[in-house]
């Protein structure tokens, strides 16, 4: 957990300063090939090393250690390969990729940087899968750590450098070759060597430190042929991926409909655009400089408190699994109210706040680019309700899996990726909702996520959840939190911007916690209810 949290933090110190290197054309291109990391990621850290550290766990239970080596052996042959195909198609398609996503091929050379990390990651994967299935995670977090610190100095020392000697750089490249686009392909880059550090921290540890296990660990039962390991991989390894590639998904949509809705209006409505955003929304490049702002400052915000929140799902999953099978559905369903007061607690009031001082957030933060910050504050309003609800529903997806129903989560996101991408579709080739319309659709998808899969555990567990009663005092606390700021925004309007931030989240924070406290009785519930297995 804390490996994880620092990898967040360390991600954001590195989106915020490339953000004012790149600007929001620059950043444009970096999404682009970031969008496709992303689900990549999410299968190599995700879904390949979950099913490798569940064989490993469950023959090392067994006291069968020749079969953890094949497993170990076999996945690496399996996910070397996969890694390679992957590598490939990235490397092959990059072209066409830039070019029917976005409708702007200058993104092709970020996308081909990130071809390596397919590679690097499946094969990071099954190390990390290896030694959580041996209960030791020191491997992981220490990996996770040096790739979000590599990823830090790589990517902003890679692009700096490009930057600061574009002459020599552009005679690599064709004519008419955008430096920003070199930029961002240089960043990105600086992400492939983070996944490549992940696989040499193992690399190293493997020469010194051996496979983890005795020399006396011998199998004391049958070993199984690696077409059966392999066979066993594959069936658990397909519905862990789904979900975690499907929370991706979103960010696909992003990339293929955002900078095509905005050049669609363009071309039909440049009127009302130029009217919104002056003479800059005619440039040719203006699709990639909203859809920059949008992902590269709005979306860094958002995501910051839902990887906070993430992990009480992980806390939640083996709670549920041992009370669902002990058929404790009572207790089942005083986890869920517990789980989203404990996610609310932080998600509720985060997203007040970003309501209300999204444009002081957006300046503070890229001071140097006014108009990007300006595009990504209206953003962010648009996504703050959509953060809440996802701090709230991806709990209560760890509860399914927890339950047996791991199926529901993957059905759930499928469902609310549709209606993100009918809402990016319907909305954001409408002037008025160019910059807002792909941040609207989120919190709508979300939204409708999470009451779905509230409505699917009350099916689940046979009973009410009582959600309102539970999460009444923390909206309440939330309102005069907010309404706190709200004041002081405007009592400290003629202050410097720095200045009128630090003081709304000071009295806000301040506030949020006397209104909790002097609640009594509601109070006294919560602090019984945060007590329970969270």
């Amino acid at each position: 957990m804390i490996s994880a949290a620092v990898a967040k933090i360390l991600g954001a110190l590195f989106k915020i300063p490339l953000t004012n290197l790149l600007g929001g054309v620059g950043m444009g291109y970096f999404g682009c090939a970031y969008g496709l990391f992303l689900p990549i990621y999410a299968l190599s850290a995700t879904g390949l090393s979950a099913a490798v550290a569940k064989l490993t766990a469950e023959e090392s239970a067994r006291g069968c250690f020749g079969s953890v080596r094949r497993i170990r052996s076999t996945s690496r042959l399996i996910f070397s390969g996969l890694g390679i195909v992957l590598t490939l198609l990235i490397i092959f398609a990059a072209k066409p990729f830039a070019i029917y996503t976005t409708g702007d091929k200058s993104s092709w050379y970020a996308i081909l940087m990130i071809a390596p990390s397919a590679l690097f990651g499946c094969m990071s994967a099954v190390e990390r899968g290896y030694y959580e299935g041996l209960q030791n995670m020191y491997p992981t977090a220490m990996s996770q750590a040096a790739e979000a610190v590599i990823k830090v100095i790589c990517g902003l020392s890679f692009s700096g450098f490009v930057l600061e000697h574009e002459q020599q750089v552009l005679l690599f490249f064709p004519s008419g070759t955008d430096i920003l686009s070199v930029a961002a392909a240089a960043a990105v880059l600086g992400v492939t060597v983070s996944t490549a550090a992940g696989f040499l921290y193992f690399l190293f540890r493997n020469i010194v430190g051996g496979d983890g296990l005795r020399r006396s660990d011998i199998c004391s039962g049958k070993i199984d042929s690696r077409r059966c390991i392999a066979k066993k991989l594959t069936l658990t390894m397909l519905p862990i991926t789904l979900g975690s590639v499907g929370a991706t998904l979103t960010s696909i949509v992003d990339l293929c409909t955002v900078m095509r809705c905005i050049d669609y209006s363009q071309g039909h409505s440049i009127t009302a655009l130029v009217e919104r955003f002056g003479e800059i929304a005619s440039d040719k490049a203006f699709p990639a400089f909203v859809y920059g702002a949008f992902t590269g400052m709005a979306l860094t915000v958002f995501n910051l408190v839902p990887s906070v929140t993430n992990m009480y799902g992980r806390s939640a999953l083996p709670c549920a699994a041992r009370a669902f099978a002990k058929g404790k559905k009572d207790v089942l369903r005083e986890q869920v109210r517990s789980i989203l007061l404990a996610a609310g607690l932080i998600a509720i009031p985060s997203g007040i706040g970003l309501t209300l001082l999204a444009k002081p957030i957006m300046l503070t933060l890229y001071s140097g680019h006014t108009d990007e910050a300006g595009i990504a504050a209206s953003a962010l309003i648009a996504l703050a309700p959509g953060m809440v609800f996802l701090c709230l529903v991806t709990p209560l997806f760890s509860i399914m899996q927890g339950i047996g129903r791991a199926d529901l989560p993957v059905k759930l996101m499928i469902f609310g990726v549709v209606i993100k991408l009918i809402g990016n579709i319907l909305l954001i080739p409408i002037p008025t909702f160019a910059e807002t319309g792909a941040g609207i659709s989120t919190s709508i998808c979300y939204g409708i996520m999470l009451i779905l899969s509230l409505l699917s555990l009350r099916h689940e567990l046979n009973g009410s959840l009582e959600i309102i009663k539970t999460m009444l005092p923390v909206v309440y606390a939330s309102i005069m939190s907010g309404t706190t700021a709200y004041l002081l925004k405007s009592v400290l309007r003629f202050c410097d911007i720095k200045v009128q931030l630090a003081g709304c989240i000071l009295g806000a924070v301040i506030m949020y916690v006397i209104v909790l406290w002097l609640m009594g009785h509601s109070g006294n519930n919560i602090r019984e209810k945060l007590s329970l297995r969270v």
